[in-house]
């Protein structure tokens, strides 16, 4: 399947108090990756903008802040949640994990869609993005691995720079990945490591090849465009372009 791969990046900063990207390796108690994984990336860069005529494709990851990590207690659920309601009460365990504390990154992206679209190229959305960064506005409020940290986000400073740190993480959860008939598999990139503050997540590849690439074509990415969801984008694409308007009026 070929796509369009946007050559522009948009940049965007983001901080928080504590952060866990949770290492499915580590069965019992969670404990948090060294830094954000190329999915959570995803996840805030669509909570910010999320369109069903685009995809976000994770370039970098720059820390701009040393790694600490800190110990916390919460309260978890004992086993998986299943069909059945549960009854919390029930099922409540207080368990230990180790998240990370005082973080900030500079996630690096691209915009890249099945086929280009004259009417929606890809700039479009580049500079819908950093209009909203610009503004804090966000669809739902972005979080960093679980949603009881939330963050913050802003255009970065030129001054931003990332820790000169080489930190080793072997095998990274990279994302889900769904065929077409929509069967999930999780994708693990081998060998990877933070290089001077920086992961590539370009360069994230297992033993079937570069992840990015077999992320592209993953189902869960293209939702089905029903009548009511093309009567809402169409609403709050008028919407985002009567704002511009207004903002080049005004200048």
């Amino acid at each position: 399947m070929s796509v369009i791969l946007d050559e522009q990046i948009v940049r965007v900063k983001i901080t928080g108090e504590f952060a866990c990207f949770t290492r499915p390796d580590l069965k019992v108690e969670r404990m948090s990756y060294p830094c954000m994984t190329p999915s959570a990336a995803r996840g805030i860069l669509d909570c910010i903008l999320w369109k069903p005529e685009f995809k976000w494709y994770v370039r970098r990851i720059l820390i701009l802040k040393p790694v600490q990590y800190f110990s916390i207690k919460r309260n978890e659920l004992k086993s998986k949640q299943n069909a059945k309601p549960l009854i919390i009460e029930d099922e409540r365990d207080l368990r230990n994990s180790i998240v990370l504390k005082d973080v900030a990154y500079i996630i690096e992206a691209s915009v890249f869609q099945d086929t280009f679209d004259v009417k929606n190229p890809p700039i479009k959305y580049v500079e819908m993005f950093n209009r909203r960064v610009a503004k804090g506005q966000c669809f739902r409020r972005p979080y960093l691995g679980t949603r009881e940290f939330a963050c913050e986000f802003y255009t970065p400073n030129p001054n931003d720079q990332p820790i000169l740190e080489t930190i080793p993480i072997g095998s990274l959860f990279y994302d889900m990945y769904y065929d077409p008939a929509g069967k999930p598999q999780p994708l693990f990139a081998y060998d990877m490591a933070i290089i001077n503050g920086v992961l590539d997540c370009e360069q994230a590849k297992n033993a079937n090849g570069i992840l990015n690439e077999k992320l592209m074509s993953s189902s869960h990415l293209r939702p089905k465009r029903t009548a009511g969801i093309q009567e809402l984008m169409a609403f709050y694409d008028k919407q985002e372009a009567e704002e511009l308007n207004k903002e080049r009026a005004n200048a």
